[in-house]
């Protein structure tokens, strides 16, 4: 594999939750290890475009990893895996579950040597906005005679 693909196994497990006379299933990640020998096998690939994110991600005091498991409502089937909050938004943006779970260490050290490898993402640098710039302005206006 290259250095920016790692296969992990995914467990997911389903508990029953208690809303008020109804029961419902929800599903959560029981367990993510490396490999290809799990229930769900599936490639954690790393992006030059997300770099931003994974730095985002690893300095949060639970770094996380996120699991597109099929839309909402449904049993979930697992078909990504992405260390980007960003990209997880997008696919809830899409009404497709999300599930995630902490990241393993492994994990963790192996992004930090990407980023080391690859360097940092540029910072993003806003335009500085001229004052009053993007505001509706109050032209004035003839007064109509009565």
């Amino acid at each position: 594999m290259t250095d920016n693909v790692r296969s992990l196994s995914i467990t997911l497990v389903a508990e029953p939750k208690q809303v008020k006379r109804f029961t419902l299933t929800q599903w959560r990640i029981d367990d993510i290890t490396l490999g290809d020998q799990g229930e769900h096998v599936l490639n954690l690939q790393l992006s030059m475009t997300e770099r931003a994110a994974y730095r985002f991600n690893l300095t949060s005091s639970t770094p996380r990893l996120f699991v597109r498991a099929g839309f909402t409502g449904q049993t979930p089937k697992p078909d990504a895996i992405t260390a980007s909050q960003d990209v997880a938004a997008g696919w809830m943006d899409g009404e497709q579950q999300v599930l995630e779970a902490p990241m393993p260490m492994a994990i963790h050290i192996w992004i930090e040597r990407y980023l080391a490898h690859h360097g940092e993402a540029p910072m993003e640098m806003r335009k500085k906005k001229r004052k009053g710039a993007g505001r509706a302005k109050e032209t004035p206006t003839k007064e109509q005679p009565q």
